[in-house]
């Protein structure tokens, strides 16, 4: 690509339409991924925001650090822009209660406090006795070692 092709596409990236008349060739992928670490519950919450074009992790924050850190050449220019601006790095710290501690405290009791009972083991054993046996799923463990069979690979 060209350097006309490159600085468009840094255009594009930044939210800039194309000169009228220029058509864009080929797709690309812009993404953002947020992780929320939980240690010890909820009482030690770290956010990190990453920011992806094209596969490739550009810039990334990290609420322990409390600062944008850039992963690329690109991805530097861009931390430095933003860290030099205190209210996205504020709201990067209050994103750790607003968007990990509400989403921990909403979804715990649908999906930490969930486990399978051995009344249910049973029915989901039996239930995988009517699938042809070409198209099950074997698993090599199961939460009890005494619920394995012989051969170490019971079909569900």
């Amino acid at each position: 690509m060209g350097e006309a092709g490159a600085v468009l596409v840094v255009l594009v990236v930044l939210g800039a339409l194309p000169a009228a008349g220029e058509e864009l060739s080929g797709v690309f992928q812009w993404m953002l991924k947020l992780e929320c670490h939980f240690i010890n519950g909820s009482d030690r919450v770290r956010l990190v925001e990453r920011f992806i074009y094209n596969r490739q992790q550009l810039v990334h924050f990290d609420s322990d650090l409390g600062h944008f850190v850039g992963d690329t050449p690109f991805g530097e220019i861009q931390a430095r822009h933003w860290n030099s601006q205190p209210q996205l790095l504020e709201e990067g710290q209050v994103q750790v209660d607003t968007f990990c501690r509400h989403n921990y405290e909403v979804s715990t009791p649908l999906l930490v406090n969930r486990r399978v009972t051995l009344e249910s083991l049973p029915v989901l054993l039996s239930l995988s006795q009517s699938i042809p046996a070409s198209t099950r799923v074997y698993i090599s463990a199961l939460p009890s070692p005494s619920l394995l069979s012989a051969n170490q690979s019971t079909p569900l």
